[in-house]
């Protein structure tokens, strides 16, 4: 059985499958936050750069595998892989969402 993810989670997966970095970035708000492993890149501007010059070139594929929600956050688990060192890796994206969108998005290994 599909995990049933909140659409604008599902939308950021499925984009992220494609490297679509507009779509991968369409369903945060425009003053969201991104945290990957502490480094914090504010608006949508500073998380466009982020895809295109650290997910694109290495082609890192999120494959999300659990969920489970933690008060207001979303919290999914799964593998990222492509070209980089220790792919496969196993990551936690913890999502806040407000209004249908992406506030926050903090990733951790």
């Amino acid at each position: 059985m599909p995990m049933k993810l909140p659409p604008p989670i599902a939308d950021y997966v499925e984009a992220n499958a494609r490297l679509d970095v507009d779509g991968m970035l369409k369903p945060f708000l425009r003053d969201a936050t991104f945290i990957d492993n502490a480094k914090r890149f504010a608006g949508r501007a500073a998380i466009r750069r982020l895809f295109e010059e650290e997910v694109v070139p290495v082609k890192a594929i999120f494959t999300p595998d659990a969920i489970r929600y933690d008060g207001a956050d979303v919290v999914v688990e799964g593998s990222a892989s492509g070209d980089f060192p220790g792919s496969p890796l196993r990551f936690t994206y913890r999502f806040t969402l407000v209004n249908g969108a992406i506030k926050t998005l903090e990733t951790t290994v």
